[in-house]
């Protein structure tokens, strides 16, 4: 148990610094996600007074922004080189049909169940945040598998996330769980974590005001947890909510890589062998 324990460790040190390398060469993807921000806030703005032809316009600006994003994680993964203004302009366009595929497929059920909560709120509110839950789970590192695994179709996509899920779900949410501890822990804290996996759950992660509102979300339940005031904490969140963004991003892509393709005991035994040398 304790050489499993070294070893997760390990893993996480190593994902860490891989991290930090990517973070330092992709400074202009921060630029890039608070661009995207604004742009997404505007666009939206835009598109609510349109009925339902603003919710398809809404719905591929983010299959847009979702997609460059995922492009700008994968190129900053290697971290080979730092990437400039032309990577930025150069990524739109990729990944779109992938996020696409994903939010149609998950859109006819969540509509159902959303029909049914208005017909029976009571039982039909328990149905749609347990299948949110169950989306939020299995397809967790779906943005993962769309720029880092060969794929053919979508579901392609819900497979290979519900095996890998199956395979490391404890080495893949452990570090989730530690970062939105203080959300968890607080008065409301069973209600915020619905509410969080239930709006991620809605687009499996694919959904480009999530990407922003967890990090949003989490910062806060800290700053509240260390005692900052409300005023004190919108100025921080404003400053630290991009590049941790950008740092959770990177490091789903980088922990992602090395858990995919291997097991438990095969970490185990090449710790245990690196331990020995």
């Amino acid at each position: 148990m304790s050489n499993l324990a070294s070893a997760t460790v390990q893993l996480y040190r190593h994902v860490l610094q891989a991290t930090w390398r990517s973070l330092t060469k992709s400074w202009i993807s921060m630029v890039a996600l608070i661009l995207f921000g604004l742009l997404f806030l505007g666009i939206a703005k835009i598109a609510a007074p349109l009925g339902m032809a603003g919710g398809f316009l809404l719905g591929i600006v983010n299959a847009l922004l979702v997609g460059s994003t995922l492009r700008l994680i994968e190129q900053s993964l290697s971290a080979s080189r730092t990437l400039g203004f032309k990577d930025v302009t150069e990524s739109f366009g990729y990944y779109f049909w992938d996020v696409i595929g994903v939010g149609f497929v998950l859109w006819l059920p969540t509509l159902l169940l959303d029909m049914g909560l208005q017909a029976n709120p009571a039982y039909g509110q328990f149905l749609l945040s347990a299948f949110l839950l169950l989306v939020f789970i299995l397809l967790n590192p779906a943005p993962e598998v769309i720029y880092q695994v060969r794929h053919d179709s979508t579901l392609e996509v819900f497979k290979t996330s519900y095996e890998f899920v199956m395979e490391h779900w404890v080495e893949w949410f452990l570090p989730f769980v530690l970062f939105i501890l203080p959300v968890v822990l607080s008065p409301s804290g069973l209600q915020e974590f619905f509410s969080l996996s239930g709006r991620a759950g809605r687009g499996a992660g694919l959904d480009f005001l999530q990407i922003l509102m967890l990090p949003l979300t989490a910062i806060g339940g800290w700053l509240s947890y260390l005692g900052l005031d409300s005023e004190g904490q919108e100025i921080v969140l404003l400053l630290l909510t991009p590049p941790v963004a950008m740092a959770i991003l990177l490091f789903r892509g980088h922990l992602f890589a090395s858990l995919h393709g291997s097991s438990r005991r095969q970490r185990l035994f090449s710790h245990q062998f690196n331990t020995r040398q």
